[in-house]
């Protein structure tokens, strides 16, 4: 998924001002199905021993100042609403 691209990764770190953590097992949506059907199966307890399952293989810390930060996200959303509107009628 998304979370292996690095340069993505700070990227969401710096215009959202919060460390973004990639989780050890990439592959959440099937580590979640199996989680469930443990839980479902009685394989865990419950929440919490999941919740001691999980860890973390990087913290991507924040690098940017808060305005270029500020300043990149609204050229994001000016690029995104421009590529929304109707294209042209020849």
């Amino acid at each position: 998924g998304a979370c292996v691209n690095d340069l993505l990764m700070q990227f969401q770190a710096d215009l959202l001002g919060i460390p973004v953590v990639r989780p050890a097992v990439v592959e959440t949506t099937a580590l979640g199905a199996a989680y469930l059907a443990g839980l479902a199966s009685g394989v865990y307890a419950g929440q919490d021993e999941l919740t001691a399952l999980w860890q973390a293989e990087r913290r991507f810390m924040p690098t940017l100042a808060r305005e270029q930060a500020q300043a990149l996200m609204a050229r994001w959303e000016h690029a995104v609403a421009q590529a929304v509107l109707p294209a042209p009628q020849a």
